[in-house]
């Protein structure tokens, strides 16, 4: 999918008002949050390679809900960086 943000993928299905933007620079790929309940998570925070969120994983909790590997899924992201290319 696409919008004036660029390509991205639903990180969590079941919930529409999260989305995961996804770009290239290079060889690498690099991953943006995007949530309609909070305007401001994308001016917070940039574009994040994957490499930054493979070696930050480690340190979340898996007693939590979040799952880094569940929204920054690599092979999701290029499959949509493939799409119209």
């Amino acid at each position: 999918m696409k919008d004036d943000r660029g390509k991205y993928y639903y990180p969590f299905p079941q919930n529409k008002q999260v989305r995961m933007y996804v770009q290239e620079e290079g060889e690498e790929v690099l991953f943006r949050l995007w949530h309609s309940g909070d305007p401001g998570l994308w001016d917070k925070h940039g574009w994040i390679p994957y490499e930054a969120i493979k070696q930050a994983e480690a340190m979340y909790d898996r007693e939590k809900n979040f799952k880094p590997n569940q929204a920054y899924d690599l092979e999701i992201a290029r499959a949509v960086l493939k799409e119209d290319s």
